[in-house]
């Protein structure tokens, strides 16, 4: 029997990613505990990250050209992703240094709170109106939370607030992804992202590094290993470049599939790698209570995306009424800026009217939402 070669590599693509994900947590957790390599220094771990990754999409964008820049000026640059950067290297800071205090398996348990936290940001940002529907999902996943949390063995409540405090700062990156680059019509792949945002990133953690890691390291022992860091660095970028191909054949409901999955199979192989990681009962109901409101949340999303769709036929039609409408109320007297701003409705309807469904190509817009799924806290 012939299998399906483009489905065969949409699965090999998962499969990696998967791999790929669960593989830099384990790696960074591995080189921060002070029970294994014993590199204590997550924010210049994440700065090695970000260098590297800037380094190598500079040379993939403007030598090799293998994606092409997106027109970025000054203005958008400033006022979009330098914040957006701000807020990044605020998650990636406080996520990498909550592996110095707790384990692998909690920290994911925790990292079902990211729906929760962006709901909040964008009811916050005016992007999302707050639902009863939707309010008692994130209420059960909260109460799935509180409940792991309890039955966390090695409870820690410094580990656990930088670990919230990362979700929280990268529910804010989400959010303001959609509210700053999206409403100036910019999309970026994860190539793109890595060159403009990740040097920006350096720049910011390069503050508390001077602040709270140089003094400390000047006075370790610690050697610098050049493979273990080139190698960790390496697989952050790999990563990277994989949710670039998962993104380009797979719908968003198959890349929430494939987190929740992921998910359970790094919980698993933390308690394999990291013996004192254990898991209890506990840990495991709240986690499954938690993950049951997650799945109902994503339902919601999706039949709320497909509820918005309109027959494709009918969107001429309504874009003719409305042009008569604003025709008539115009006196026939349209200037410049109307015909601007029936251009921008247009877009934005289009932009309502995507199916998330549907394979989404290298080229297009994944929702916030569901790029808070797939790349919630994987470097």
């Amino acid at each position: 029997m012939m299998i399906n070669k483009s489905l065969f590599l949409t699965y090999l693509y998962l499969l990696i990613y998967i791999l790929l994900s669960s593989g830099v947590i384990l790696y960074n957790k591995w080189v921060l505990s002070p029970k294994y390599f014993s590199f204590p220094f997550p924010i210049t771990l994440t700065m090695i990250h970000m260098g590297f990754s800037g380094a190598v999409a500079f040379f993939l964008v403007r030598v090799f050209k293998v994606v092409a820049p997106v027109k970025m000026t000054f203005e958008i640059y400033a006022t979009c992703v330098v914040p957006i950067s701000a807020f990044f290297a605020s998650s990636l800071w406080f996520g990498n240094t909550a592996y110095l205090h707790i384990s692998v398996a909690f920290i994911q348990m925790l990292k079902a709170l990211m729906p929760v936290a962006t709901l909040i940001m964008a009811v916050l940002c005016g992007t999302d109106k707050l639902r009863w529907d939707v309010l008692l999902n994130m209420l059960l996943v909260s109460v799935g939370v509180v409940i792991s949390s309890y039955g966390e063995i090695h409870f820690n409540v410094i580990g656990t607030l930088y670990q919230v405090t990362g979700i929280f700062a990268e529910a804010l990156r989400l959010v303001l992804t959609q509210v700053l680059l999206q409403k100036k019509g910019l999309s970026l792949n994860p190539i793109t992202s890595l060159y403009y945002i990740a040097p920006c990133s350096f720049a910011f953690l390069f503050v508390p590094w001077y602040l709270l890691e140089k003094s400390n390291m000047e006075v370790s022992q610690i050697q610098f290993n050049f493979w273990i860091f080139f190698s960790n660095a390496l697989c952050a970028l790999a990563l990277n470049l994989s949710i670039f191909l998962v993104i380009g054949r797979t719908g968003a409901v198959t890349i929430r599939v494939a987190g929740v999955l992921k998910d359970w199979i790094l919980i698993a192989l933390s308690t394999v790698i990291f013996p004192e990681s254990a898991i209890t009962g506990l840990n495991i109901i709240g986690y499954a209570i938690a993950l049951c409101g997650v799945v109902m949340y994503n339902y919601i999303k999706v039949r709320d995306v497909k509820a918005s769709q309109l027959p494709p036929e009918s969107i001429p039609e309504r874009l003719t009424k409305e042009w008569k409408l604003e025709k008539k109320s115009s006196d026939n007297n349209i200037s410049d800026e109307d015909n601007t701003r029936n251009s921008s409705r247009f877009s934005s309807m289009s932009d309502s009217a995507v199916d998330e469904e549907a394979p989404l190509m290298a080229s297009s817009r994944l929702s916030y939402i569901a790029r808070s799924q797939l790349n919630s806290r994987d470097t």
